[in-house]
């Protein structure tokens, strides 16, 4: 073991491979302690996830931007519009997701980002590690930091919009809409990770898709918030039930066509 260290301070480009690629390392070495013979595939999921959460506990780089980004978004409209009464109720529900949309974006690219600089992902593709395993511990991973991103940004929202927002219609939509966000947003991120231009080719690529989404968000929220009965919400809430079951579903299966590329 001594000698294979000392090999590795003597060839300094092998000991920069071995330190680049350690957190996939990391996770592989957490993956196949984790059971004798094949690991199952939820014991890879939480390898995984474990990896990228104790990588953003130490770092704290995609939720601090995030969190940045979509507060300076609330303040701006705060202070840029002068909303009272039914104009409130109709511009407010685009308010808030603007700012979870934009900031969770950022959060996306910086996720893949961090695993294109550190070549973290070539560790995990090196492994015996099922494809689909890295998808959903990738974006259980984003789905936590924007869900983590809304708890502390709906407080705020409520404050500066004087809207009753906290309330579970309001988070059940938010969390119908986060996760077909989130589950589409990582197969994208995994795509524009692969381009010169990936800050800008992520938007481009994403926004198209998640049209539904947001337009559905947007309008069941702001029928919660205008106390509309939910016979008239339901429509809404089911075609997020239903992007979320069928995107879910096409990312799952296309990310490791995605990723091997």
């Amino acid at each position: 073991m001594r000698a294979f260290r000392r090999s590795i301070d003597v060839t300094p480009g092998l000991g920069r491979s071995f330190v680049a690629m350690g957190d996939g390392l990391t996770a592989a070495i957490s993956i196949s302690r984790a059971a004798v013979g094949p690991p199952s595939f939820f014991r890879q999921v939480g390898a995984i996830l474990w990896k990228d959460l104790a990588v953003e506990l130490r770092t704290k780089d995609i939720l601090s931007s995030m969190l940045v980004f979509g507060l300076i978004v609330l303040v701006i409209f705060n202070f840029a519009f002068e909303l009272r009464g039914e104009n409130l109720i109709l511009v407010a529900p685009g308010v808030l997701w603007v700012a979870f949309v934009f900031a969770g974006i950022l959060g996306l690219g910086r996720s893949m980002a961090q695993e294109k600089e550190r070549s973290s992902m070539e560790g995990l593709l090196l492994c015996p590690v099922d494809r689909g395993a890295i998808f959903v511990a990738k974006m259980l991973g984003n789905l936590i930091f924007i869900v983590i991103l809304e708890a502390i940004t709906l407080p705020i929202f409520a404050a500066f919009f004087n809207l009753p927002v906290l309330t579970p219609g309001v988070g059940l939509i938010v969390v119908l809409g986060t996760l077909g966000f989130a589950s589409v947003g990582t197969l994208f991120a995994a795509i524009a990770i692969n381009t010169r231009a990936r800050e800008v080719m992520l938007p481009i690529l994403l926004f198209p898709i998640i049209v539904p989404v947001i337009i559905a968000s947007v309008k069941a929220t702001a029928f919660v918030l205008d106390g509309k009965p939910w016979a008239e919400i339901w429509p809404w809430v089911n075609l997020l039930i239903a992007f979320d079951v069928i995107f879910l579903a096409v990312c799952f299966v296309t990310f490791e066509y995605v990723i091997g590329e």
